[in-house]
């Protein structure tokens, strides 16, 4: 097991004892549902927080759209949001075809790429052309368009937030693709981080969620590190919270995640499950996802026996996510990578045991509340879950401390504090 280093509550070095005055702020998302991803649980608390210290924020996003608090204003930009059409090769209509964003979206969904972010800067170009909304800061969240380039031109100030290089999902991608055409899919699919990387090199401000991020970022990116600063997120810990009229059930594991995106490390998790299986025969893992049909994880589970071991709940809410926390003894977070991790946050507001792999930023989270594991290995997996299997009082104490650790370090509040300073710094310059 490791021992890590321990974020700080202002780990983004900024004083924020001069806070002067509200600003209006614009957060942008390409697509936003804060059900499918971090990204948009991310611009749903950041808008709140920087709400509730008084500032003006809109979040101007693509589909699908965020839950936002009534506070903050909506502004859609939608797309053909192809990825919900259930016959995207018909989603075009006659009109849309005399429209070259529409068009060049369609075209590349088709071809198998993924031209979400750029469309997004496209409409956001158009947009800002025409309504010519005062706004002191833009806030990009990860779309890192070329459309940030021109709204720059147009005198907005514009920063961005950078949550890990998606260069490691496509190396990860690549890793766990052996077959060469696939692989070539892969590659189109990831065609978007061109523009993504060269657009992130003219930025003079950019914050990211971790240390670890800030040091890949740098790397891969070829971005000088002074330009990045770091701004953990926070936990929503008033609603992932412990439920402790509801009984813990015994040998139950719980994990969040994309089932078949290798970048999760569901891969490895499911060798770990098929080693424990015999020594603990109540053992059951719940898993929040949905696999493809057919895929890899569901092969996986098929090949070790497993299907009898693993429920799969999907697009269920957060009050019963939170509920099936508090049912699970264990909450397991084996991914390959993670720019900061989410899941082992909202687990640990909970008060479940974690046990963590060591990918990306996950030591900065979990810290010495939970139990890190080396990544990619399954035999480590099943080790620390057997300990833990074993030894009811250190999950008790990993219980108590994991809960206190998200509350002191990883508070929404404190991150809109720590943002508005960045932003001020950025309106300096």
């Amino acid at each position: 097991m490791e021992s890590q280093a321990q974020p700080t509550a202002n780990s983004s070095h900024f004083s924020t004892e001069n806070f002067v005055k509200p600003l209006r702020i614009a957060l942008l998302g390409y697509r936003s549902n804060p059900f499918s991803g971090g990204q948009g649980v991310y611009l749903k608390y950041l808008s709140g927080a920087l709400t509730k210290l008084g500032h003006q924020v809109d979040v101007i996003s693509g589909e699908p759209y965020p839950d936002l608090d009534p506070q903050v204003q909506l502004i859609k930009l939608p797309g053909l949001n192809l990825y919900a059409h259930e016959k995207p090769a018909k989603a075009l209509s006659f009109k849309q075809f005399f429209k070259p964003v529409d068009v060049f979206e369609w075209l590349s969904f088709l071809s198998g790429g993924f031209p979400e972010p750029c469309t997004f800067g496209r409409r956001l170009v158009d947009y800002l052309q025409s309504n010519r909304p005062e706004y002191d800061i833009i806030h990009d969240n990860q779309s890192l368009c070329s459309g940030l380039l021109k709204t720059a031109k147009l005198g907005y100030t514009v920063v961005t937030t950078i949550h890990h290089p998606i260069t490691f999902d496509r190396k990860i991608a690549l890793a766990n693709t052996p077959d060469w055409g696939m692989r070539l899919l892969v590659r189109r699919w990831y065609n978007f981080l061109n523009m993504q990387i060269s657009v992130a090199r003219q930025l003079k401000h950019i914050v990211t969620v971790s240390e670890n991020s800030k040091i890949d970022i740098a790397a891969d990116f070829a971005i000088c590190s002074e330009q990045l600063t770091v701004v953990y997120n926070g936990i929503d810990f008033e609603t992932f919270r412990p439920l402790p009229e509801i009984p813990r059930i015994p040998f139950h594991l719980i994990t969040t995640a994309s089932a078949d995106q290798p970048l999760k490390g569901t891969q490895h998790l499911i060798p770990a499950i098929a080693q424990l299986v015999k020594e603990f025969p109540d053992l059951r893992l719940t898993f929040i996802g949905a696999p493809k049909p057919g895929g890899n994880t569901e092969q996986s589970i098929k090949a070790s026996g497993l299907e009898d071991r693993i429920e799969f709940l999907h697009g269920i809410s957060t009050q019963q996510i939170v509920v099936l926390y508090a049912r699970a003894s264990i909450a397991i977070v084996p991914s390959e990578y993670e720019g900061f991790g989410f899941p082992a946050g909202e687990a640990m507001a909970c008060g479940v045991p974690v046990v963590s792999s060591n990918g990306g930023a996950l030591p900065e989270v979990v810290g010495d509340a939970g139990v890190i594991v080396p990544s990619k290995n399954p035999e480590a997996l099943a080790a620390a879950i057997r300990e833990l299997f074993l030894d009811q009082k250190r999950c008790d104490n990993l219980s108590v401390a994991g809960r206190a650790r998200i509350l002191t370090h990883f508070n929404w509040s404190n991150v809109a504090l720590q943002m508005t300073a960045f932003y001020e710094k950025a309106i300096r310059s």
